[in-house]
C-alpha cells in the first residue's frame, strides 16, 4: 500500500474559522485521510496554525495580551474546535515551534548558500513614536478612493483597492496612532524568484500537474507566465522566526525576522518533527520528506492560497539543493459564500466553526459541506438549502432506514437479528446494485471528487430504501413472516455496511450504527465487492439495540431562528 502524506492549509491564528474556511482545506483533507486509512494506506494528516505576521501581533495587541500568550491560547481554542469537527489530524502542531524556526532558518541558510537569497535595501515607512519600521498593514488612515478611514497601508478593505502606504489620507500607526511616520532606508532578504522560475517551470510542467483540477493548475501556470519577481522574505516585526545571527548578523541584530508566508509552508515538514520528536524510536520525519519517493503528497487548501504552495514554497525546495518532497497533487477549493456575500465577523454574517458546534451535532455540518463542496466554482451557504440537505439525506433517506428497520425488527422478532429465508433474487439484485455504487463512490473518492462521492454515498443509502419499499416488510410480516425476516436481516447488513463506508463523511454517527450491532470480531475496515454482494456481515442471532435518533430534522422554528440570529435572505 501506498505511503500518504496530507496537509491542509494551516488556519491562521488571529480568530475563529468560518465554515468556508473549514470546507476549504481542513474538512476534505480529514475525509480523503480517512478514505485513504480505512483502505489500507499509510497515512499521516498534518496540519498546524500559522502563527506569524502582522494580523497576529495586532490580534494580540487587541487582545491585550503579549503575542506568544495570545497565540498559545488560540492554538487551543481552534484546536478543541477542529477535535470537535472529528479531525484526525496526525498531528496539528505550531508555526511557532522551536522544529519551525531550526528548519525555517536551515532553508535560509541553504538558499544563500546557494545564490538563491540576497540582501536589498528598500525603502519603508517608520515611526518615530514606535520607534520602529512598520509593515504597510501596520499604517492605517483614510482611502483616498472611498473615503473609508480605517484602510490599511497594503489595500482598502472597504473598496479592495489595493494601496500602498503613501497613497493613505492622514496615515497613522496601527500600534499607537501616532502620526509622525517617516520614509527611512531599511534591509531586507529577498528570495531570487526570477533566478528560480525555470526550475519551478520545469517542476510544474513534469510533476503531473496536467492532472490537477482546472483551478489549481491554472492559477500555478499563470503566475509562471506573467514572470516570478524576487520577493522580500523578511519583516520588521517583534514576532516571527529570527533571521540567524551566524548567517545576517547585522539583520539579526536589527531584530528581521522572516515574512509568514515564508516559513508557514516549511510547517508542514516543522509539525511532521513536532509529531517525530514525540516518540523518535517509532517515527521518522525525515521518511516523509527527504529522498521519499514512495510518498504521495496531496495538498489541500482555497483558491487564494495556490500561488503559495504551487510556487513560492517549491522554489524555495528548489533552490536548496537538498532532495525535499514537493506536491504531487494540489486539491484547490473555490469559496464557499453565505447567501451570496463573504463571511463577515463584524456584520455577523455567517456561521462560525465554533457556533456550528452549538447548534448542532459535527455529522450534520460534515456532511452538507462535502455534498456541496464549491469544487468547480463558488457555492453559496443558505439555511434553506443547508435544512433541505439534513432533512431529505440524513433524517429521511439514512436516519429513518436505520430506525424503520432496527425498531421493526425488535418490535416483531426481538434483540437478534432474523434468521428467515434464504437470499433470493431481489437480495442478489440488490447486492449487485450496492457493490456497483460502492465501485462509483470509491473511484470518486479516489480522485478527490467530493461532491461526486457524496451524490454515490447519497445513492447507497438511497437502495436500501428502495429494497425496504419493494420488499415492504410491514406486508410480509401477515403472511410470510420468514420472508420479512430475511428482508430486515438484509436492511441491517445495509447498516452495517453504511456505517463502514460513511465513516469519512459522518464518523460519529456511523460509529453509533456500527455500535447497534454485538459483533463478536467486527474488524471491517471496508467492504470488499464480495461482500457488498453478499451482504452477510451480520449473521442471523446477532445482538442489537436502537441507537438513539441519528439526525433531527430542522425545523421551521429553526430556520427562523437562525435567520434572525445570523442573517439569511438573498436580500441581505
Amino acid at each position: 500500500m501506498a505511503r500518504h502524506l496530507i496537509t491542509s492549509a494551516l488556519p491562521y491564528i488571529n480568530g475563529i474559522k468560518h465554515l468556508g474556511n473549514m470546507v476549504g482545506s481542513m474538512l476534505p483533507a480529514d475525509v480523503y485521510s480517512r478514505y485513504l486509512r480505512q483502505r489500507g494506506h499509510d497515512v499521516l494528516y498534518i496540519c498546524a496554525t500559522d502563527e506569524h505576521g502582522t494580523p497576529a501581533e495586532l490580534a494580540a495587541k487587541d487582545a491585550g495580551l503579549p503575542v506568544a500568550d495570545f497565540c498559545a491560547q488560540q492554538h487551543d481554542i481552534q484546536k478543541a474546535i477542529y477535535d470537535g469537527f472529528g479531525l484526525s489530524f496526525d498531528y496539528f502542531g505550531r508555526s511557532s515551534s522551536r522544529q519551525n524556526v531550526e528548519i525555517t532558518q536551515h532553508f535560509a541558510r541553504k538558499l544563500k548558500e546557494n545564490g538563491f537569497i540576497e540582501e536589498r535595501a528598500i525603502r519603508q515607512v517608520y515611526s518615530v513614536t514606535d520607534g520602529r519600521f512598520l509593515p504597510d498593514r501596520y499604517i492605517v488612515g483614510t482611502c483616498p478612493h472611498c473615503g473609508y478611514d480605517k484602510a490599511r497601508g497594503d489595500q482598502c478593505e472597504n473598496c479592495t483597492r489595493v494601496l500602498d502606504p503613501t497613497d493613505l489620507i492622514d496615515a497613522r500607526s496601527a500600534i499607537s496612532g501616532s502620526r509622525e511616520l517617516e520614509v527611512r532606508e531599511t534591509k531586507h532578504l529577498f528570495l531570487l524568484q526570477s533566478k528560480l522560475q525555470p526550475e519551478v517551470q520545469e517542476w510544474l510542467d513534469g510533476n503531473g500537474s496536467k492532472e490537477w483540477p482546472t483551478l489549481a493548475s491554472s492559477i500555478a501556470h499563470k503566475w509562471l507566465t506573467e514572470g516570478l519577481n524576487d520577493r522580500a522574505i523578511t519583516r520588521d516585526l517583534d514576532w516571527g522566526v529570527p533571521v540567524p545571527a551566524d548567517t545576517w548578523p547585522e539583520l539579526a541584530a536589527e531584530g528581521k525576522v522572516f515574512y509568514v508566508w515564508f516559513d508557514a509552508p516549511i510547517e508542514y515538514i516543522g509539525a511532521t518533527k513536532e509529531w517525530a520528536d514525540l516518540d523518535p524510536a517509532a517515527r521518522d520525519w525525515k521518511s516523509w520528506w527527504y529522498e521519499s519517493d514512495d510518498v504521495r503528497y496531496t495538498e489541500f487548501m482555497a483558491k487564494d492560497n495556490v500561488p503559495f504552495h504551487t510556487v513560492m514554497f517549491p522554489a524555495t525546495e528548489l533552490g536548496t539543493r537538498e532532495p525535499w518532497k514537493k506536491v504531487d497533487y494540489v486539491k484547490a477549493f473555490n469559496w464557499l459564500n453565505y447567501y451570496g456575500g463573504k463571511f463577515s465577523t463584524s456584520q455577523q454574517r455567517g456561521i462560525f466553526t465554533d457556533t456550528a458546534l452549538e447548534l448542532l451535532p459535527a455529522d450534520y455540518w460534515r456532511y452538507f459541506l462535502i455534498a456541496h463542496a464549491p469544487e468547480s466554482d463558488d457555492t453559496s451557504f443558505t439555511w434553506e438549502l443547508f435544512s433541505s440537505s439534513v432533512n431529505k439525506d440524513l433524517a429521511d433517506t439514512l436516519g429513518n432506514f436505520v430506525n424503520r428497520v432496527l425498531s421493526f425488527s425488535r418490535k416483531r422478532f426481538g434483540d437478534e437479528v432474523p434468521a428467515g429465508d434464504e437470499a433470493g433474487e431481489a437480495e442478489q439484485k440488490l447486492g449487485e446494485e450496492i457493490a456497483r455504487l460502492l465501485a462509483e463512490y470509491e473511484d470518486h473518492m479516489e480522485a478527490l471528487q467530493f461532491r461526486k462521492a457524496a451524490h454515490a454515498l447519497r445513492s447507497l443509502w438511497s437502495a436500501g430504501n428502495s429494497y425496504l419499499e419493494e420488499k415492504a416488510p410491514w406486508l410480509e410480516i401477515k403472511t410470510a413472516p420468514e420472508a420479512a425476516a430475511l428482508t430486515l436481516r438484509t436492511a441491517m447488513n445495509l447498516i452495517h455496511l453504511y456505517a463502514v463506508v460513511s465513516e469519512p463523511f459522518i464518523p460519529s454517527s456511523s460509529k453509533a450504527m456500527r455500535e447497534a450491532f454485538t459483533l463478536a470480531d467486527d474488524t471491517a475496515v471496508w467492504v470488499t465487492t464480495e461482500q457488498a454482494k453478499a451482504l452477510d456481515a451480520v449473521p442471523a442471532g446477532t445482538a442489537f439495540t436502537l441507537p438513539p435518533v441519528l439526525f433531527a430534522k430542522i425545523t421551521e422554528e429553526d430556520l427562523k431562528t437562525y435567520r434572525a440570529r445570523f442573517g439569511g435572505s438573498d436580500a441581505d
